[in-house]
């Protein structure tokens, strides 16, 4: 059961995100709070959360520093980005505080069900509307690594790690990518841990920004 805890200062965006998500049986919503502040506090009291919905725009506390203080707090529990067309800014922000993907708030029920589905298996969530503004905001934020190559090359990745991280960046989840190399998920979730030490990034979401930025150069 992947338990969520809906964030956002509409009343009715609230209950219709509760009634949306109620529609499947393997997810269940735990609580729903106005701000940032709100729902930190929800986590902080002990309740289990696995993906929080958050509206990016809310009075107080928004889903920008929302994202921040709650993957502070528990780095485990997802974050998906509610947002709009004209959110760029935000949505640049809330990425680089560890948010795993965005959705547009006019997209079918059945699409946010399944969105909350892909962030609980550790996939970076795109919608493909909006996903040209990714190139812009790969531009703009800044490598946690020290880069001079224009590949992926000198990191000392072997090659398996640098297909694993092509196919995280095509959003695969841990699962699809060892089907598709004929791998165990235990030994693609120990590549993983590896390429992260390797590239000195925290998670699946850096990782495939990460590719994306060498891919521009």
């Amino acid at each position: 059961m992947i338990h969520v805890l809906i964030t956002d200062d509409d009343p009715f965006i609230r209950e219709s995100l509760q009634l949306i998500i109620g529609l499947d049986p393997e997810i269940t919503v735990v609580g729903t709070c106005t701000n940032g502040d709100e729902a930190l506090a929800f986590i902080q009291a002990g309740v289990h959360v696995d993906v929080v919905l958050m509206d990016i725009r809310m009075p107080g506390c928004d889903g920008v520093q929302g994202t921040k203080l709650i993957k502070q707090c528990n780095p485990d529990i997802a974050i998906l980005i509610l947002t709009t067309f004209d959110d760029d800014a935000y949505i640049i922000q809330a990425l680089r505080n560890g948010a795993s993907g965005y959705l547009l708030k006019n997209i079918s029920p059945d699409r946010i069900i399944q969105g909350v589905k892909t962030v609980k298996q550790g996939n970076l969530l795109v919608h493909p509307e909006i996903a040209k503004k990714l190139t812009s905001f790969i531009q703009e934020i800044p490598s946690k690594t020290d880069v001079s190559a224009t590949s992926i090359d000198g990191y000392g990745l072997t090659a398996n790690e640098q297909i694993i991280i092509a196919k995280i960046s095509d959003g695969l989840s841990n699962k699809e990518i060892a089907q598709e190399l004929f791998l165990s998920e235990g030994t693609v979730k120990n590549y993983i841990t590896e390429i992260l030490s390797k590239l000195n990034l925290r998670d699946r979401t850096q990782i495939a920004i990460f590719y994306l930025r060498r891919k521009q150069e």
